[in-house]
């Protein structure tokens, strides 16, 4: 990652978007410090306290914060403990942080397993008896346990079925309404972004392109990798193709970018200076940031 920065409004869904490798699963790692940065600020905004420096916390701060924020992996068939019973999994976190036991914790659980559309009945039974999308509800639930304020869900749909996927992002909604939940929500599905999020930043290698609120960056694209994302989208009718964009060659290393704009050896509208100079990441309209030399000049297509 290069000079990410964004800010994620209390309550809102923030959606981060791109290719596999661009950095947005380390980007939401290091906000909570599964990864440490090598520099940079990290600011939880705490109701109490104030702003916090995450980046600069001892592993006793940080096992303090950790309760307000929490993580959903991708993939629920490895992040979770086969080896353990869902009241073992969901009751970890609480465990762990010496929030209760015994009945009490056996009711905690229950109470949490309900809120994502489990029956307690279940919780003695181990992972494999559950499919994709129960796994993934499971996490929601140990996620859930502390009461967090803001959740990072690393690509929590892409390795359900789409069946499945709506059920998910249906109940997350239903969660965020109920426990007042922020999310850092990170996928490489345009159309899963659009339905979840408030906001969206684009990435591609390493650095943020484009951040917008989510309506106006699909209705008015204003740099050129983002273009070639929306125009992946499927449209509903078959019976209609909408043109696609496909970009030539590889996505380069991060270790050792091209010089000038990482994205001009790749896009259609590069100039001599593209390949020269870096463009800035500035604010071309009210909450509309763009790093492109010509985001002013270019007529992009976006999606209805």
């Amino acid at each position: 990652m290069d000079g990410v920065s964004f800010f994620v409004p209390k309550g809102d869904t923030f959606g981060l978007v791109g290719e596999s490798g661009c950095g947005k699963s380390t980007t939401g790692r290091c906000i909570i410090r599964l990864l440490d940065p090598t520099g940079g600020e990290i600011i939880y905004h705490d109701a109490q306290d104030g702003p916090i420096h995450i980046e600069q916390m001892d592993q006793e701060q940080l096992r303090r914060y950790r309760r307000n924020m929490q993580i959903v992996f991708q993939d629920p068939y490895s992040s979770l403990n086969p080896r353990l019973t869902l009241k073992q999994i969901v009751g970890e976190p609480l465990v762990i942080n010496k929030v209760c036991r015994g009945k009490e914790l056996e009711d905690r659980v229950a109470e949490l397993l309900r809120a994502v559309g489990l029956s307690p009945e279940h919780m003695n039974r181990y992972p494999h008896a559950f499919s994709g999308g129960q796994r993934q509800r499971i996490s929601l639930a140990r996620a859930l346990a502390l009461n967090p304020e803001f959740i990072v869900a690393d690509e929590p749909v892409s390795a359900l079925d789409v069946s499945v996927q709506a059920q998910v992002l249906n109940l997350m909604e239903d969660l965020q309404e109920q426990f007042q939940l922020t999310y850092l929500f990170i996928a490489h599905n345009m159309s899963v972004i659009r339905w979840a999020c408030d906001h969206v930043a684009v990435m591609y290698v390493g650095k943020l392109v484009e951040t917008a609120e989510t309506e106006e960056l699909f209705a008015q694209p204003r740099h050129p990798y983002t273009e070639a994302l929306l125009s992946a989208i499927p449209k509903p009718d078959p019976r209609t193709k909408r043109e696609r964009i496909v970009l030539e060659g590889d996505v380069p290393s991060p270790a050792n970018p091209p010089r000038g704009c990482h994205f001009h050896p790749r896009c259609r509208y590069a100039k001599e200076i593209c390949a020269q100079e870096e463009p800035v990441l500035q604010e071309i309209s009210p909450d509309h940031f763009v790093s492109c030399h010509f985001a002013e000049e270019l007529e992009l297509r976006g999606v209805d």
